[in-house]
């Protein structure tokens, strides 16, 4: 049986991330609630949510964790291919809640999806507050690619992205680490290693070095950094 330790409503009773559990990977904490300030409080430490819709909220900080730096970021012969014919239109923030719903549907592989209805909702009051963030690639006017994430100073925490065309969520991850060397953001946070985010150039740091780098990126006061880059009027 696993026993973790379980939060209230405080957003700062977090348990040291050292705690997370090694089996299953990052599992640190249950309970709290999916509020502004709670998950704004969980991501700065590094720490997210990510359950079931018959569990209640579980946290989680992994290790190693999977990033990307954008500076160091090459895309594949195959994909630049795709990027030079520019199949596709990228825009950001304007379909938020198109893009979180088609990420929360089931894969065609068979797998669930853990982006249940009250994330959706947190997400999208995040986005409403400016703090979580979408890029969507059109086709003929229709949707067919995404991602979205939560950006805090100069890190951005990629949450999940979807695609119904080949190779579209690929072009607007390429897009998002485009706008991120232009804006200054030094980190993608991916969570954890998959096949697509390896064949995208993923990388594991430790736990360690990623909260230094959570520490020295994200400000006190966020408030500063609240709309910084322009998000939404970015075409």
């Amino acid at each position: 049986m696993i026993h973790i330790p379980f939060i209230g409503l405080d957003c700062d009773t977090f348990p040291p991330t050292s705690q997370a559990l090694e089996d299953p990977n990052g599992l640190l904490a249950g309970g709290g609630d999916l509020n502004p300030e709670t998950l704004i409080s969980a991501y700065r430490r590094g720490i997210f949510p990510w359950f079931d819709d018959d569990q209640p909220i579980l946290w989680w900080s992994p290790a190693p964790r999977a990033i990307f730096y954008p500076d160091q970021f090459q895309p594949s012969k195959s994909l630049k291919k795709v990027l030079r014919k520019q199949t596709f239109k990228i825009t950001m923030d304007t379909v938020f809640s198109e893009v979180i719903v088609a990420c929360s549907k089931p894969r065609a592989n068979g797998d669930g999806t853990w982006i249940t209805k009250d994330m959706v909702n947190a997400y999208i009051r995040l986005h409403k507050l400016g703090y979580a963030h979408s890029i969507e690639a059109w086709s003929d006017n229709l949707l067919v690619g995404g991602l979205y994430g939560i950006c805090l100073g100069s890190v951005f925490f990629g949450e999940s992205m979807f695609s119904s065309q080949s190779n579209a969520s690929k072009a607007a991850f390429c897009y998002l680490v485009g706008f991120c060397k232009g804006q200054n953001i030094e980190l993608i946070d991916c969570q954890v290693e998959n096949p697509h985010l390896t064949s995208l150039g993923a990388t594991n740091i430790s736990r360690e070095v990623f909260e230094r780098h959570l520490s020295r990126l994200i400000p006190d006061d966020l408030s500063l950094k609240l709309h910084s880059g322009n998000w939404s009027s970015v075409k």
